[in-house]
Order: structure tokens, then sequence, then C-alpha cells
């Protein structure tokens, strides 16, 4: 089976069970996106809010915690002309985030670890949700492969 993900762990315990689950929600990023045929592979971090918090003001100049961090390392228009082996990017996940937001949203850890992987995955992309067309167009995109994954809150 084709490998699309690596993942690492930043100052969290690894967990066997969530390489699987990863695994198959970014795989189904590349099946609908149709990058299942290219080299490329997205670089997963689990991490805690304080090593997120850190991340956020080196990068964004942001000094505070997020649950979700991507950064792309190409243009949206580039990524279906890639070959070789590339990262798509690097997505950045605070796990107690994870934990806190599905409680506040009443749903799985996994539905919200989902949503989170498939965020990311899309402003990997090059998708935003800044301006409301776009973030329409985002939320279509994340909706329909949780869909397709049957991950539904």
């Amino acid at each position: 089976m084709k490998q699309f993900v690596e993942i690492e762990y930043r100052n969290l315990e690894a967990k066997d069970d969530n390489y699987e689950f990863i695994h198959k929600v970014i795989t189904k990023c590349f099946e609908v996106e149709s990058l299942e045929e290219t080299e490329l592979y997205v670089s997963i971090i689990l991490t805690t809010p304080e090593v997120i918090k850190e991340m956020n003001n080196q990068y964004r100049k942001i000094n505070q915690e997020t649950d979700v961090l991507s950064f792309p390392m190409f243009e949206k228009e580039e990524i279906h002309s890639i070959t070789g082996q590339e990262a798509l990017g690097d997505i950045v996940i605070s796990i107690p985030k994870v934990v806190e937001q599905a409680q506040e949203y009443g749903h799985s850890f996994e539905r919200e670890l989902a949503y989170m992987l498939v965020h990311g995955f899309y402003h990997l992309m090059g998708e935003d949700h800044i301006k409301e067309e776009e973030k329409m167009i985002m939320r279509e995109k994340e909706e329909n492969v949780l869909n397709q994954l049957q991950i539904t809150r």
C-alpha cells in the first residue's frame, strides 16, 4: 500500500492506532484530489498546545495556541505537475486541542482529528477560508471527504 503520510510526535507519546486512522483520512484526500498516482506525501506533526503556540508565533507572528497549522510547500497551480517524491507540506495538530474541541462540539475524537487532517490538507492544496466564497468552497471539499469516509457529526 502506498504511503502518503509521515507522522512525527513532538512532546507526545506515539500511538499506533493514530497511524492507521490518519493514513486512511489522508489517503482519501489524495484519492479525491486525484493525487494517488503521485509521489507526494504529507508530513503530520502531532503535538502539544505549547509547541503549536511556539510554531504559530515563530512562523505566523501570532503568539497564541491554535488547533492546526498548515505549511504548504507548493503553490496551488504547481501541485498536479510535481514529479518525484516531495512533501506536499506539513500539518501540525495539537492533540489536546482535538480532545477539547471534540468535547466542546459533542462529537468523537476521531471525527475532530479527521476534520483537522482534512482541513490542513486543503490548506496544503492552496485553499483558504478568509473570504466567504473561499470558505464555502473549502467547507464543501472538506465535507465531501468526510462524507466519503462516513465520518459525520
